[in-house]
């Protein structure tokens, strides 16, 4: 299957409308709304880092409440249990039969708010199901459905308490991103409306469940040149080979990049992949699974810098006219 022309230009213009819903609940953060529009549509879940009040919950509510479908929250703390996240089987006596009780994972985009506050058992709950959308009690697997997508919020700064997410369970999250604080004019028109106190609830349901799928299939017949994924694949070796990683991109990584890629382009309305697709995602979709060298990171050098350095290394192809 091809893609053509005039299904990217319905992509595009339904892709513009669902982060235009989005956007009024979270003001001047177009980007960002987009990148997490664009992880929802390649299958892909994301991890929000920024500090308390800046609307990461606001954010995860918004796209939740645009899609015609289920959505829950699980505030993650310190006593959750993984059946709490999961669900539990129980003996039903008056049918003489153990009955497996859906927890909350069973929805359609399901919010872990402050992730890293939860025990490294109960963050555990949550490997099986983000990557194969399907969960394991007491032996006998349960599909979650589809589309099916975590949106995970944490705190940087206060991590008393709190439990570092493992690689494995960062490598799940197609795009780590944040919100920052807002502008100037979105900071007085967020002002100007304090009285509203549910900017969430401004948004209503704009496509359903099947139309997600629908855009999510599509994408992924997007056409990328060999020359893109040789590419891609390059910026993703030469991280490994950095003087300041530990531990460079994963394969899952470079996979992750090739389908979000891929989403990026048809959401603005082409029907190919250009290597500027590539970098502007390599750093949300990359960063987050680069460990850094401990002696360069006390001196200051970021996994985002990294990825930055790598992308001035890597030689993007050029296109040459026949």
């Amino acid at each position: 299957m091809t893609v053509t022309q005039e299904q990217a230009d319905w992509f595009a213009d339904a892709f513009t409308k669902l982060a235009s819903s989005v956007d009024q609940a979270i003001l001047g953060k177009d980007h960002v709304i987009r990148l997490v529009v664009a992880a929802m549509l390649s299958n892909g879940h994301v991890l929000l880092e920024d500090f308390p009040g800046t609307g990461k919950t606001v954010l995860a509510k918004a796209l939740a409440t645009t899609l015609h479908g289920s959505n829950s929250r699980i505030q993650f703390t310190p006593d959750l249990l993984p059946s709490d996240v999961t669900g539990v089987t129980i003996y039903d006596q008056g049918k003489g039969v153990f009955e497996f009780h859906r927890g909350p994972i069973f929805a359609s985009v399901v919010l872990a708010d402050e992730i890293n506050r939860a025990s490294p058992k109960t963050q555990s709950a949550l490997l099986e199901v983000m990557e194969e959308g399907r969960v394991t009690v007491d032996g006998v697997s349960h599909d979650v459905g589809a589309p099916f997508m975590v949106i995970a919020t944490q705190n940087p700064v206060e991590q008393a308490g709190t439990y570092s997410l493992p690689e494995a369970q960062l490598d799940r999250f197609l795009i780590k991103t944040s919100l920052g604080y807002p502008d100037r004019d979105s900071s007085v028109a967020l002002l100007l409306d304090s009285s509203n106190r549910s900017r969430a609830s401004a948004v209503t349901p704009i496509v359903n469940a099947e139309t997600v799928l629908t855009m999510a299939a599509l994408a992924s017949e997007v056409f990328v040149d060999q020359a893109v994924i040789e590419y891609l694949n390059d910026v993703v070796t030469a991280t490994r080979h950095d003087k300041d990683v530990a531990l460079g991109v994963s394969m899952r990584g470079a996979l992750a990049l090739a389908r979000v890629v891929k989403t990026w382009a048809i959401s603005q309305g082409r029907t190919y992949v250009l290597p500027d697709d590539v970098r502007d995602l390599a750093v949300p979709v990359l960063a987050h699974r680069i460990m850094v060298d401990p002696e360069a990171e006390f001196a200051g050098t970021t996994a985002e810098q990294i990825v930055d350095r790598v992308l001035v290394s890597v030689t993007p192809p050029v296109h040459r006219a026949a």
